[in-house]
Parts: C-alpha cells; structure tokens; sequence
C-alpha cells in the first residue's frame, strides 16, 4: 500500500448520495461520515487505506477475497506473490477490530487462498450502500458473479450400479460414502457433503453443469458391475470447466467379502485421486500468470512427483521456499520444504546429509505444533528418525499417521523400511506389499521397490536383491542411490561387469558419491548390532564394483 494513511479517509465529496450505516456485530460502519464506531469504544479512526479495505470486505461478505483481488481493487496494481502490503494492511485493521487478533472473528484467514469477513451484515443495510455503490463506482477488478471454484474442490457423484441387481445397490452407495470421507482427509480441499452429491443419483448429468451448481473444480464419477465372481469398478475425474477427463482407472477384483472389498477400494481410489488432484492442480500453477503461495507448493509437488533425481528434488525445494516467502503460514509448502531436505540428505545430494536432516526436522515439528493431525507431517517426521537412529521412535510416528489417515500407504512402506535398523529386515517385504495393495501404481512404488531390495541386501540375499533393484530401474531410471546398491549385490555375486555398469550409471546422476561418505550416513542410522553386521558386506560390495572410496 502506498503510504496515504496522513491524509485520512476520502472526502464526503467522492462519496456517493447517502446511505445507510452498515452494523456488523459491535461495529457501525458510516459509509458517508467515513467513520467506524464501536458500542462500548466509540468512534474508532481509520486511515484511508483502511477504510478502502473494510469497504471491500464488506461489498462481499463471506466471500473469499483473495491477496491479488485486492491488491488489483486497493491499489490498481497486478497480484503480485511477492507483495505482502496487503497482509500487514489487514493485520492492522485487525488490530483496531479485534480485542485479540489471533481470534479471528471478524477478519479470518483462508490459507492459501485470501480473506474472509466472516460476521454477518444487516441485509437491509447491505443492499442499500451496495446498489448505491454500484451506480457511482466501478472497481477496478470485480470477483465474478459466482465465486471462482476452491482449488482442491470436489464432488463424488453416487456411483452406478450397472450389475441389474438391487441388492447390490447398497454396496454401490457405500462406495460413493466411503470415498467421500475418505477424500475429505485431503488437507486443504473442500468436498461436497454426501446427501448433497446423492440428490444427483438416477439423474442424467454433465459434468460442466454439475460443477456450476455445486462451484467444484473436480467431479469425481464411477460405475459398479457385477459379473459371475468378480466386481468390475471403474471411475474417472474431470475437469468440471472444461469437461475434459483428467484421469480413469478401472479395478477387477475377485467377489469376496464385500465390506473388505469396498475398504480396499476406496484405499485405491483415495490415494491415486490424491495424486492426481495434485497433479492437476500444478496444471493450473503453471498457466497462472502470478503464482501465489499454493500455486507454489502445488509446482513444488508435481517436480516431487517426478521422482527423487537431484535436479527435480532442488526444482521442489525452490517452489516451497518461494511458497513460505510468499505466506510463512503455509503448513503444507513447510512440510514439503521439510520432506526436500530429508531427500537431499539421506540421498547424499547436498554435502551435509545431517544438516539436511536436522533442518527437516526443525521444519516438521514446527509445522506439527501448528497442525498436530497432520497425517504426513507425522509420516514424514517418522521417516526423518529413521534416518536419525531413531527407527523405534520413527516406525511409532508412522503407525501414528495411519490412526489419522488409513489411507497413507507411504506409512506401510516407510515401517517396513524402518524395521531393516532394527534388525528386522525379514518383515520388511510384508509392510511394503501392504502399502503397494493400497497404492499399486504409486507415484513413489520405485522407492518401496527399492526398500524390498534393500532388505534383502541386509540380508544377504544377493539373487534376490538385484531382481527387487531391476524393478524398481525399470519404474525410474534417475534415482541415483539404486544403482549403487545394485553395484554392490552383483560385484557379490562375482558379476563384476554389469556391477561396474550399474556404478557408471549412477556416477552419471550423482558424481560426488563416495564409500566414505555412503558409510559415515548409513551407519549412522542405527546402532542395532545386527544392522551393523549386515552392512559391511555392502560396503565391500561398493568398493569390488568401482565406487570411489573418498
């Protein structure tokens, strides 16, 4: 904001013809007298920009107002992510409103997406100084006539039974309700009630018209049939602006129980619409013209998801620092910013693995003391102990993120890689299969991959190490740490030419990879005699295959 505050509110002049006041809990607003008053503190002095800002709110009353709308509305200028002029103008009108500001009960808040004013209006009053206004000014930007759709918004329309067969349509409902909970743990997004998607059912409907009416971006649909002993699911998810399908997936199961069915799809369905909400949602980051916080942290998610290669982890890191300059409080841009680190560190990209790690650390537990749920801040804090010697303490925190989110199949996998420091390589395989039955076509199914073999390679079991690290190769080719691995358990099987290949590969991804260095981390991990017992014949295998010893 320009500095206009000494010369006080605009003039009765500029004003248009008289109005009523406006009343909002305490308050009186005189729109013509440009003044605020309050019952118990009197007349109560805003400066002009002040004054601008609360007349803004209250032309749109429980309507989110976002920072570049009022940038744009206050000040004539572009949204601008890196402009907080607006955020100290609201914390200071807050000041004069609020006995406690923290409270937030006139002005509130809506992470990453702008301002609410959140107390309701005197209708009478409202519409008077709204038509008034409307006949003698003109903002500069207008919000539309219906609010823009919430990113991450979303509706499960009731599936269809296509089986012909009534009896089932109660598990077919059942499906539609499940994964609408289930759904509703994703953090930030906003999906519509179930009684209100059901009043969708039996009726013949376009995504483009649904989306209108309920103001979602997402419309998730799906069908259910029946045929002799196997079930046939099949959903897909759409754009609801545009119509496009974003994603479809159909599922073939054998006909068991039903209700253990039902939860292991929605379990599928749930985590691989997480991903691609996210991954959609980065579409739409990268066309906006001035990315704000959220926008930010989406990109940063979608360089993640292309795996954990050094230029894609450093791409992500960028993203969700920007996102934190452009709003401190964005919880999820902290715990991907956190989960960056913990990559770089434990993958030996950066030349401090432990202060890496110690910096995750910090960020997660300060995002946890903000929002203690926070199934994948737990998750990822737990994956941090682990790395820390702490995998007792590590594989609780993961177990703890699964009482918040059944769905986390990345919690199954990470307890699994858990129990290899403390000696319990063999149960490592059954955690992983676990998490890969709830998200078989996981973005991340390279990494659990990886860890089967991984746990086989602790275990001495060359043969089966080197068919575990083929899968995971043949899922992404550009995770570094794999081929050194790989090295080790084919120069151990005397396979010194292909171990030697596979070292040069990952060398070409990451030249600064050194025995030394690999040893000082892993070892670090865990004083479990047995783990400790299991990696020297690793480092062996490293330095037969060619790995620089420092």
């Amino acid at each position: 904001m320009s500095e206009d505050d000494a010369g006080g509110p605009p003039t009765k002049a500029s004003l248009p013809p008289p109005r009523a006041p406006i009343r909002f809990g305490d308050f009186t607003l005189d729109l013509d007298g440009c003044s605020l008053s309050n019952t118990d503190r009197g007349d109560i002095p805003l400066t002009r920009s002040e004054f601008a800002l609360l007349r803004e709110f209250i032309r749109h009353p429980g309507r989110v107002l976002s920072r570049g709308y009022l940038l744009d509305a206050l000040a004539g200028k572009r949204p601008d992510p890196f402009d907080r002029s607006i955020d100290m103008l609201v914390g200071r009108l807050r000041h004069k409103f609020e006995p406690d500001a923290k409270q937030q009960r006139l002005i509130v808040t809506v992470p990453g997406e702008g301002y609410k004013f959140a107390v309701p209006i005197k209708a009478e009053a409202l519409k008077l100084s709204s038509e008034s206004e409307s006949a003698t000014r003109k903002p500069t930007t207008s919000p539309p006539n219906k609010q823009e759709p919430p990113r991450l918004s979303m509706v499960v329309l009731p599936f269809a039974n296509l089986s012909g067969d009534p009896e089932q349509e109660h598990f077919v409902d059942g499906v539609t309700e499940s994964l609408t909970t289930d759904l509703s743990r994703i953090r930030g997004g906003v999906i519509i009630a179930r009684n209100t998607a059901f009043a969708y059912k039996g009726k013949p409907l376009d995504v483009k018209t649904v989306g209108r009416e309920l103001n979602v971006r997402y419309v998730i649909e799906g069908s259910v049939q029946r045929g002799g002993n196997r079930m046939r699911i099949n959903v897909q998810l759409s754009d609801a602006e545009t119509g496009n399908h974003l994603w479809a997936e159909r599922f073939d199961k054998p006909l068991t129980d039903l209700f253990d069915m039902q939860n292991e799809i929605v379990a599928r369905l749930a985590s691989a619409l997480n991903d691609q909400l996210v991954a959609a949602e980065a579409r739409r980051a990268e066309k906006a013209p001035t990315p704000d916080s959220m926008d930010l942290y989406f990109q940063g998610m979608a360089w993640l998801n292309k795996g954990h290669a050094p230029e894609n982890v450093a791409q992500a890191h960028i993203c969700f620092d920007r996102a934190l300059i452009a709003d401190p409080g964005n919880v999820e841009a902290l715990i991907g910013s956190a989960r960056a680190d913990a990559v770089e560190g434990i993958n030996l990209f950066v030349t401090d693995p432990a202060a890496a790690l110690a910096a995750a650390e910090r960020k997660l537990i300060k995002a946890l003391s903000s929002v203690p749920d926070h199934p994948r801040g737990h998750m990822w804090l737990g994956l941090v102990d682990i790395w820390t010697k702490r995998a007792a303490e590590g594989i609780a925190e993961c177990e703890h993120a699964l009482e918040l989110d059944r769905n986390l199949a990345d919690a199954h996998a990470n307890i699994g890689f858990g129990k290899i420091f403390i000696g319990r390589a063999e149960e490592t395989e059954a955690h992983i299969a676990e998490g890969l039955r709830l998200s078989p076509r996981d973005t991340y199914a390279y990494i659990w991959i990886a860890r089967v073999g991984q746990a086989n390679l602790y275990l001495g079991r060359w043969e089966q190490a080197v068919a575990w690290y083929r899968r995971s190769i043949d899922l992404n080719r550009k995770f570094p740490y794999i081929y050194f691995v790989l090295g080790a358990a084919l120069a151990q099987l005397g396979r010194l030419d292909e171990a030697r290949s596979a070292i040069k590969a990952g060398l070409a991804l990451i030249p600064t990879f050194v025995v030394t260095r690999f040893r000082t981390t892993w070892t670090a991990m865990s004083d479990d005699p047995t783990y400790q017992s299991q990696f020297e014949p690793i480092l062996e295998g490293m330095r037969k295959a060619g790995v620089p010893e420092q």
